[in-house]
């Protein structure tokens, strides 16, 4: 079978907070392997979130600096390293597939989860591609400072642009991941506790697509009446929309009179109970025990 035997929705770019984020994709697995439906979506995270691997450290972690900025943390169900995600600067998706139309190799799977990543980025002007070559890692506790894999980490020219990690269940795949689309090096670095690398070379290491993309527009805009930040947001807000409209034709959902997909108030009621049961609580974030285990 292939990802257009299944029945897919797409569910535009929500804002939602870290614990809402992780609870939606893992009823969406849920419902995947129940009925079969695949779903492709983006979010942005407010507030800012630092979301952890899930065999992260939590003593990584620098909490008073995350609390007093108002950065919420959470523990993600894959792993890696922790990620910053700043509302504006972060730009989030997840593939969420029912298990028998993707391949069972975790590569392979990768591989055609990213395509239509690598189409809305060609559509940006944005020359990213998997990495040709692994890098050290510089910080194992931070994803986008960890070594590069060329099995699934996208680049600009030997800069880390995007992390994404998967987790399976029997009957479901879910892969999810940061995108970059501005660079907060201070920000991010200061979410973890004394790590030994600064703000230059995080710059080194990290791309945003605001630095890469084509930033022509249809409409053009007024510099007198649009300041530094509108503009920003309408690159973003583009950046955005390209990715939607190809996540959506790499898994065949028509354009043409389609009407935007949303979650049932049944999943909705479930990603609540879900969050707050388990994403929201110290057992989960603190020491990876889930609440919610019979």
């Amino acid at each position: 079978m292939s990802i257009t035997d299944a029945d897919w929705r797409l569910i535009r770019e929500e804002v939602v907070g870290g614990a809402s984020a992780m609870a939606h994709d893992e009823i969406a697995a849920r419902t995947a392997a129940e009925e079969g439906l695949g779903t492709v979506r983006l979010y942005q995270w407010l507030p800012s979130c630092l979301s952890l691997g899930y065999q992260q450290d939590p003593d990584t972690v620098d909490w008073e600096f995350c609390r007093s900025n108002g950065i919420d943390v959470v523990r993600r169900p894959t792993g890696g390293g922790g990620i910053y995600h700043d509302t504006h600067g972060d730009i989030a998706y997840s593939i969420i597939a029912p298990a028998d139309v993707v391949p069972g190799n975790l590569e392979e799977t990768y591989e055609l989860f990213c395509e239509p990543l690598f189409a809305a980025f060609e559509e940006l002007g944005v020359p990213a591609t998997f990495a040709d070559e692994p890098a050290e890692s510089l910080y194992e506790p931070s994803c986008y400072l960890r070594g590069i894999d060329p099995a699934h980490d996208i680049v600009i020219d030997g800069k880390k642009l995007a992390g994404n990690a998967q987790y399976r269940t029997r009957d479901a795949v879910v892969q999810h991941g940061s995108i970059s689309f501005e660079v907060g090096a201070e920000r991010h670095l200061s979410c973890f506790a004394d790590p030994p690398v600064d703000a230059e070379t995080f710059r080194e290491r990290v791309a945003g697509l605001n630095e890469s993309a084509n930033t022509e527009r249809d409409t053009p805009v007024d510099s007198q009446h649009v300041g530094m930040m509108d503009s920003l947001n309408l690159e973003r807000d583009r950046a955005v929309r390209t990715l939607e409209d190809s996540l959506a034709a790499w898994c065949g959902i028509e354009r043409d009179g389609f009407v935007d997909d949303e979650w049932t108030d049944e999943e909705r009621e479930a990603a609540r109970d879900l969050a707050d049961e388990k994403y929201r609580s110290e057992a989960w974030t603190r020491d990876r025990e889930d609440p919610t285990d019979e």
